[in-house]
């Protein structure tokens, strides 16, 4: 009888066992599949955020973002308290407006210019008579929107030190002594708290 019952234990722990294993082979698909499909979306927003791969992606955003800004336009010196709403309004008499854009800090604060973007590109034209008008008391300044090429910075030129501004640019010349107070300090006299008859 004990071998009996021995078999029999032997027998459902086999059962348990490979339904068990069943179970697990069906969640480890299940994970492949997911972890698929979870690679799948990954590579396609990589492939819309990054248009490097895709030369002809990237040069057609680069098209599209010239022609954004070919209808856009600069506004500078915005007051900030004034809301798109207030600069929609102030430009909606040179064309349709697409869009206004504040530009704010980290912290939510504007930073004192906008940019409006139309419908037309004819709108810019008559964007451009609307400068040094007021808005909020202030003299606005609008200008066409540039586009920034991608890596490429405008270049500002190095501030020259006051030893060197006589000296041509490739020549270092040290300085010709030493002092214990560091170079370009001199020691402070002071003149005496009290009268000294022998100084």
């Amino acid at each position: 009888m004990e071998g009996d019952d021995d078999v029999y234990m032997t027998g459902t722990d086999s059962n348990n066992e490979a339904h068990e294993l069943n179970d697990m082979k069906k969640r480890f698909q299940e994970m492949e599949a997911e972890a698929a499909a979870l690679r799948e979306m990954q590579a396609n927003v990589e492939k819309e955020m990054d248009p490097v791969h895709d030369p002809a992606a990237g040069g057609s955003s680069q098209l599209n973002r010239e022609e954004v800004d070919s209808r856009s336009v600069f506004v500078g010196n915005v007051d900030y308290s004034c809301t798109p709403e207030e600069v929609h309004q102030h430009f909606q008499s040179c064309g349709t407006v697409n869009r206004v854009t504040i530009r704010t800090d980290k912290y939510g604060q504007p930073k004192g210019y906008a940019y409006v973007e139309f419908v037309e590109v004819e709108a810019v034209q008559q964007a451009l008579v609307l400068n040094e008008t007021e808005l909020h008391g202030r003299q606005l300044k609008v200008t066409a929107k540039r586009t920034n090429i991608p890596g490429m910075k405008q270049y500002r030129p190095r501030r020259s030190q006051s030893f060197m501004t006589n000296q041509p640019r490739g020549l270092f010349v040290a300085p010709y002594m030493y002092t214990p107070y560091g170079y370009g300090k001199v020691p402070r006299f002071r003149m005496p708290m009290r009268y000294n008859p022998y100084f």
